[in-house]
């Protein structure tokens, strides 16, 4: 079992920046790729950012020119810095802890990021 607890959303102006964080417990933090997803109402979740445990990276077309993730292992924890912030990243941001080899997959229960003049 993994618990996640984000931190770190609010209200921005846009081109502001961010850094979200996202804290694991209750299992072995290392072996699970972690991510970090957003859903704004009426729409689906969608991918924002993942790593691996082995440190690669992936992001969605519309982040990854101004989205960095990371994690630190010795913390259990997991971070998206957001720059350059535009409205159309308001949405409910989700941290994603999965290790779908055996079928686990947790989330946390979301952060709130507004980007708004």
């Amino acid at each position: 079992q993994v618990q996640l607890v984000e931190s770190g959303g609010g209200l921005v102006q846009p081109g502001g920046s961010l850094r979200l964080s996202c804290a694991a417990s209750g299992s072995v933090f290392s072996f699970y790729t972690m991510g970090w997803f957003r859903q704004v109402p009426g729409k689906q979740r969608e991918l924002v950012a993942t790593m691996t445990s082995g440190g690669r990276t992936n992001y969605a077309d519309s982040t990854k020119d101004r989205f960095t993730i990371s994690r630190d292992n010795a913390k259990n924890t997991v971070y998206l810095q957001m720059n350059s912030l535009k409205p159309e990243d308001t949405a409910v941001y989700y941290c994603n802890a999965a290790r779908l080899s055996v079928g686990r997959e947790y989330w946390g229960q979301g952060t709130q990021v507004t980007v708004s003049s």
